[in-house]
C-alpha cells in the first residue's frame, strides 16, 4: 500500500509574505550572481547607526522546493534589528530548477557577496551567523560545518577571494539522514511517512529516489562534516514534529557530544511543538535563540 502523502504543498500553494514595509533602511532584490535569477538577497538595517552591523543570515525553508526570502518565516528574525543586527535574507535556486548542491553553493555565494560589499551595506563581515527552519536549517548547519569543503564551492558565482565561513549558526529542525526519516516517524507513532519516495522533497533534492542515492544522502547530511573547531551551532527541534522527527537533531547532537567541546553547540527540545510550530517564534524562545547569537556575535 503506497503510504499516505504527509507533506509537499498543494497546487499553487504560497507560504505568505512578509510586510516589511515599516523597515526604513532596506536593500530589496540585490543580485549576488548572474547565473539564476534566484540568486537575489534582501539586506535589512537597523533605524540607526552607521554599523557595522553583525549579520544574521536568514536562509528560508520549503522541502527545498518552494519558499522565499521575504516569506513569514523572516520575521522572528528581524526581531533582530532592535537588538543590533544587520538581517539578511536569501534566495536560492529550488530543486525544481538545480538538484543539491546548487542551493548550496548559492547560500555560500551570498556570504562571499556580502563580505565583498560589507562597507557599501554597513556590514561586519566578520561577525556573520547562518539561521533557517526546516530546509533552511539543514542549510544553516551545513554553511556552519563546510566552509572548507571545495566541491560545495561554484567560482561562476563570483567573488572567491572572500571565505564563506560563518562565526555560528541556528538550525530549527532541520532534517539530517534523510533515509532515516520514515523509519523515525513510524517509532514516535506519526508515520506512514514518504520521505523515501521518489517524490517527496528530499529525493527531488538530490535528484533521484533517496535509496537509490545513499552516498549522496551521506554528502547532504551536515553531521558528515562536524569537526573539532566548527562554530557554534544552536539546534532546537519540536518533540511532536510529524514532518522532520525530533531524532533527526537527536542523533545530530549525540555526534556532536562524541566529537565536539560542549562549548560548540547548544540543543533545545520544545516541548509540545511541532513542525514550524509558533513555539519557536515566541518572545521567550526567540530571546534564548539571541542571547546565543549575542555570546558568539557581539
Amino acid at each position: 500500500m503506497e503510504p499516505k502523502k504527509k507533506f509537499g504543498p498543494p497546487p499553487g500553494f504560497q507560504i505568505p509574505m512578509a510586510d516589511v514595509s515599516h523597515i526604513q533602511r532596506k536593500w530589496l532584490d540585490s543580485p549576488y550572481a548572474s547565473l539564476s535569477p534566484a540568486q537575489k538577497l534582501d539586506i535589512y538595517l537597523p533605524d540607526e547607526g552607521e554599523g557595522p552591523f553583525p549579520v544574521l543570515i536568514h536562509i528560508h525553508g520549503g522541502g527545498f522546493e518552494i519558499g522565499d526570502k521575504q516569506d513569514i518565516h523572516i520575521l522572528p528574525y528581524l526581531k533582530g534589528l532592535a537588538r543590533g543586527y544587520a538581517v539578511v535574507s536569501v534566495n536560492y535556486r529550488l530543486s525544481g530548477e538545480a538538484i543539491f548542491p546548487a542551493g548550496l553553493q548559492d547560500i555560500k555565494a551570498a556570504i562571499r557577496w556580502l563580505r565583498a560589499n560589507a562597507q557599501t551595506y554597513h556590514l561586519n563581515g566578520e561577525r556573520m551567523a547562518a539561521c533557517g527552519g526546516s530546509a533552511g536549517g539543514n542549510y544553516a548547519a551545513m554553511v556552519c560545518l563546510t566552509a572548507s569543503v571545495a566541491e560545495f564551492d561554484d567560482p561562476r558565482l563570483g567573488n572567491a577571494e572572500y571565505p564563506c565561513h560563518v562565526q555560528a549558526a541556528v538550525d530549527m529542525f532541520g532534517p539530517t539522514d534523510f533515509l532515516k526519516m520514515d523509519e523515525q516517524l513510524d517509532e514516535n507513532g506519526f508515520g506512514p511517512g514518504d520521505h523515501s519516495q521518489a517524490d517527496s522533497p528530499e529525493s527531488k533534492y538530490l535528484g533521484a529516489k533517496l535509496a537509490d542515492v545513499p552516498l549522496k544522502v551521506v554528502i547532504a547530511n551536515p553531521m558528515t562534516y562536524i569537526h573539532e573547531h566548527m562554530p557554534p551551532l544552536m539546534i532546537q527541534h519540536g518533540r511532536l514534529d510529524t514532518l522532520v522527527p525530533i531524532q533527526q537533531s537527536m542523533m545530530f547532537v549525540e555526534k556532536l557530544k562524541k566529537y565536539v567541546s560542549p562549548d560548540r553547540f547548544e540543543f533545545d527540545i520544545l516541548e509540545g511543538a511541532g513542525h514550524g510550530d509558533p513555539l519557536f517564534e515566541t518572545d521567550e524562545n526567540m530571546s534564548k535563540v539571541f542571547a546565543f547569537l549575542d555570546r558568539h556575535l557581539k
